[in-house]
Formats: structure tokens, sequence, C-alpha cells
């Protein structure tokens, strides 16, 4: 008799195949912060990128540009100068001529190929770069500024003006 007092109460007793009564579910409003697992991007997990309403990943807005001049200010490769290659914007991260050099084994392609031993420019952190004055031979940070109405980059200590890096036309664009 007890046993089934107990059941009729939602519990189980010892011996019971029956589970433990749970709380009722609550309704899930509009309101109810976003899952985690949904605002992270795909791959490994010390890998995710956040990501914006439509799902894409999340650019970072950094102080350098393709062509800059820069100067490497943390790392081991601190001190070198080299200009800007290459430009991740989804991890921050960018390409300097002559920085950061790797060893990259590469195995063949195809049969009767032979593998390669390829030294190769590897990206390093926006952070860890300052944009360089050749003229001045002094590194400093980008402030922003008008001039005849157009906003221009310059360097802080030197309050020289960075040139603007025109885009580069595909060459299907320029076929006369």
């Amino acid at each position: 008799m007890a046993a089934a007092m107990s059941l009729q109460q939602g519990r189980a007793f010892f011996g019971s195949t029956r589970p433990f009564a749970t709380a009722p579910k609550k309704a899930v409003t509009a309101h109810a912060a976003p899952v985690q697992a949904a605002i992270v991007g795909p791959g490994k997990k010390w890998e995710h990128m956040e990501l914006n309403a439509n799902g894409k990943p999340q650019r970072v807005s950094m102080h350098v540009r393709l062509g800059d001049t820069v100067k490497v200010i943390a790392g081991g490769d601190k001190g070198k100068v080299g200009t800007i290659q290459a430009v991740d914007t989804k991890r921050g991260m960018v390409v300097v001529e002559g920085v950061n050099i790797k060893t990259k084994h590469v195995k063949p392609g195809v049969q009767g190929e032979a593998g390669q031993i390829l030294k190769k420019e590897f990206p390093v952190h926006h952070s860890n770069v300052a944009v360089y004055s050749s003229a001045q031979q002094v590194h400093s940070r980008v402030g922003y500024k008008v001039v005849d109405g157009k906003k221009v980059r310059f360097l802080k200590k030197t309050g020289e003006v960075l040139p603007e890096r025109t885009p580069e036309r595909k060459a299907a664009d320029s076929s006369e």
C-alpha cells in the first residue's frame, strides 16, 4: 500500500522501474537569451569565432591595412620592419614580409613528384605590429583626422599623413 501511495505521489521507490517525477517544463519565450552554441562558429572549440546576426564571422577592426610598412613590437621577431602582404579580418592576423618565417614540409601531390621543404611567412596578430615611418625611422600609433573634407590616417608621433591605398581592380574590369 505504501509503495502504491509513493507511485501516486510521483516518487520512485527501491526496485521501481518508473523514473522520478520531473518538474513541469517552462515555456520558452521569444525574449529568451540565445543559446551559447549558436553564437560561435564552426571548427575546434579553441578556434571558435564570434558570429554576427547573419551567422557570418564577426570582423576584427584593425589599425593596419594591406601595404602598410610596419615594425614588429612584440614576439620573437621584435624589431623587424616589413610591409603587410595579407590581412585576415576574421582572426585579426596579418602576414608581414620577412616576419614569422617557419619551415613547412609539403608532401608530394601526385605520384612521382618530390616533396618539398618550404620557408614561408606565417601570420602574426595585428596588435603585435605598429605602423612604421620610413622617413623618421620610428613606429607610431595611428590617428584619424579630416583634411580637405577627406578622412585620412596619420602617425601620432610625427604627424605624417599615411598614403591612401586604392583598391586594385580585377583584370576582367580593365579589359579595353
